[in-house]
C-alpha cells in the first residue's frame, strides 16, 4: 500500500521552502520533495526588493539574511554607445539587497524541522487517487498525498498536470556569475547594469567581498545556448570588451572562478496562457516559476517566489490542517487554495505584463541604456 502524505511539496527551490516554512510556522508539516541530492544554489544570487523582505520577515530569517548584505543606495544608468550617464535613481526608500542564494535557501532550510526535506526525490508524473493524489518518482516507487504543492520550476510536471501551457522561449539568453574578491572590491553599493544595442550587462555587491554579475542578450532567432562554464565566460568578455563596457566590469568577470558560472535561456509564461489557465485545481496548486516564469528585467523571479509562499500558507493554512473528513475536508482544502489563487493570479499577470513592457521599450531604444 502507498505511503499517504498530508501535504507535499514538489521541489526545494525558493518557492517550495517558502512553502514550507509559511507553512511550519502556522504548525503544519509537510514532506519536501527534492530532485538533487542536496540543497540547490543554482542562479548565484538574487535581487531582494521591498516585498520579498516583507515576505522573509514573516517566514522568520529577514534579520539574519539582512545581517550578511549589503543595503543598496542607488541605481545608476548609463549609455553603453556613449559611456555618459543617462541617470542616477537613489534607493534609500526601498530596502533592495542583493542577497548570496545559497544564503537564502540555507536560511529558510534551517528554520524546517529534521526530515522534512527528501532528496534524490524526482517527480516524473501525477494522477489521480480517490480524493489524493498519486506521485511517481523517477526511482520507480509511489506516494500519496491529499495536497500537492508544485513548485518544481520552469519544467513544471505539477503546472503540466493542472494543464498550463509551456513557458516559452523570449529570444534571449542570459549567462550569470559570482566573483569574490579576498581583499575587498571597494566598490559603493549600488546597482550598476549596462544596457546596448540587445543586451544588458550589471554588477551588483552582496558584501564587501563578493559581486553578481549577469549579461544579458538577444539572440536574434539564433540558438546560443552553452552549457560549458569557460565557452559561456569566453563568450561574454568577447561581448562586453566589443561594448566597451567599462574595464572594472570586464576585470568582475575575468575573475570569476568557473564553478560560479551559467548560462540559460530566458523563458516566460504568457499573460494570456495564465489568464486562461488554471494554477490550482482541487487539491493542487503551484507556486513560483512553476506558476508564474518571468524574465528578470524587474527583478521579481524570486521575490514572487517568496510572496507566493507566505500568501498560500495565510490563505490556506487552516484548510492545510487536515480538520473535518472526507468530502468536507477535500472542500476546505480547495477553498484556502481558491483564496491563494484569488490573492497571487492578477498579481502574476501584471508582473508579466510590466516585463513584456519593459522589454519592448528597450527594445525600441535607439542605444539602449547603460547602468553604470
Amino acid at each position: 500500500m502507498d505511503h499517504t502524505e498530508e501535504i507535499v511539496i514538489v521541489g526545494a527551490g525558493l518557492a517550495g521552502l517558502a512553502v514550507a516554512v509559511g507553512l511550519h510556522r502556522k504548525g503544519l508539516s509537510s514532506l519536501v520533495l527534492e530532485s538533487s541530492d542536496t540543497l540547490r544554489a543554482a542562479g548565484f544570487a538574487l535581487t531582494v526588493w521591498n516585498n520579498a523582505w516583507r515576505a522573509l520577515d514573516a517566514l522568520g530569517v529577514g534579520d539574519s539574511l539582512r545581517h550578511h548584505h549589503l543595503r543598496l543606495q542607488a541605481v545608476v544608468v548609463s549609455s553603453a554607445s556613449s559611456a555618459s550617464l543617462v541617470t542616477k535613481l537613489p534607493a534609500k526608500e526601498h530596502e533592495v539587497r542583493c542577497v548570496r542564494r545559497n544564503l537564502l535557501v540555507e536560511a529558510l532550510a534551517g528554520e524546517l524541522p529534521h526530515g522534512t526535506i527528501r532528496y534524490s526525490s524526482k517527480v516524473v508524473a501525477m494522477e489521480d487517487s480517490g480524493e489524493s493524489k498519486l506521485l511517481h518518482l523517477a526511482d520507480g516507487s509511489t506516494l500519496k498525498a491529499k495536497v500537492v504543492i508544485g513548485c518544481d520550476g520552469i519544467n513544471s510536471v505539477v503546472s503540466k498536470r493542472l494543464g498550463l501551457k509551456q513557458p516559452t522561449f523570449s529570444g534571449r539568453y542570459a549567462a550569470r556569475g559570482f566573483t569574490v574578491l579576498p581583499d575587498g572590491h571597494g566598490m559603493k553599493p549600488e546597482f550598476k547594469q549596462c544596457n546596448g544595442e540587445g543586451f544588458r550587462a550589471g554588477v551588483l555587491p552582496c558584501d564587501e567581498k563578493s559581486l553578481y554579475w549577469f549579461f544579458t542578450w538577444s539572440s536574434d532567432g539564433k540558438k546560443e545556448t552553452i552549457q560549458d562554464a569557460l565557452m559561456v565566460k569566453e563568450f561574454v568578455l568577447g561581448k562586453v570588451k566589443a561594448a566597451e563596457i567599462p574595464e572594472q566590469v570586464v576585470e568582475i568577470i575575468e575573475k570569476s572562478e568557473l564553478s560560479s558560472v551559467a548560462s540559460a535561456p530566458l523563458r516566460y509564461r504568457s499573460p494570456l496562457d495564465l489568464l486562461s489557465g488554471n494554477i490550482c485545481k482541487g487539491n493542487t496548486c503551484v507556486v513560483g516559476d512553476a506558476f508564474h516564469p518571468m524574465t528578470p528585467d524587474l527583478g521579481q523571479g524570486g521575490c514572487s517566489a517568496l510572496e507566493d509562499g507566505v500568501v498560500l500558507a495565510r490563505c490556506s493554512g487552516e484548510a492545510l490542517c487536515g480538520g473535518g473528513d472526507g468530502e468536507g475536508e477535500s472542500r476546505k482544502v480547495e477553498a484556502g487554495l481558491k483564496e491563494y489563487e484569488k490573492a497571487r493570479k492578477w498579481r502574476a499577470i501584471v508582473d508579466l505584463l510590466l516585463v513584456h513592457l519593459c522589454w519592448d521599450l528597450f527594445k525600441k531604444a535607439a542605444t539602449g541604456f547603460c547602468v553604470w
